[in-house]
């Protein structure tokens, strides 16, 4: 039987900072590494307001600096990245509402990599984009009329 999207969030190990005893990449021997977790992501995630966007490195630069580390493991956090997305689009499928799970698409670009890889495509993301940037309220300063 194959493991669910949701059953590798779930049973997945806790975050944590470890020393690097040799270099990796681009991050050098005794640096210390934050390695997260589909958790760790997912709060990170629904931090970012609907109808804003961020990139990978500026997540792991943040996760990084939250927990004292020098750099956040760019492998695991791909692997997590796609994990918490995968179990959001799962959640979808079993009808809850995309409001209502995890923001991936506010990290994943549409046309990213990652973005082919996932089961919604490119075009779910696009779109999630596009709503939310219709729905986010105007900052323009009202007329002094």
């Amino acid at each position: 039987m194959t493991t669910s999207w949701g059953e590798k969030y779930r049973a997945a190990r806790p975050a944590r900072v470890t020393e690097l005893e040799k270099p990796f990449a681009g991050i050098p021997a005794g640096a210390q590494l934050f390695i997260a977790s589909p958790k760790v992501i997912d709060a990170w995630l629904r931090t970012i307001p609907p109808g804003r966007t961020r990139d990978v490195a500026a997540m792991r630069d943040a996760l990084a600096k939250r927990n004292k580390a020098d750099a956040t493991c760019p492998t695991s956090t791909a692997i997590f990245l796609r994990i918490v997305a995968e179990s959001a689009l799962e959640r979808v499928a079993a009808g809850e509402a995309p409001e209502a799970v995890s923001p991936f698409w506010r990290v994943v670009e549409p046309g990213g990599a990652l973005a082919q890889k996932l089961s919604c495509g490119p075009d779910f993301i696009a779109q999630q984009r596009a709503l939310e940037a219709a729905a986010k309220p105007s900052r323009k300063k009202a007329d002094p009329a």
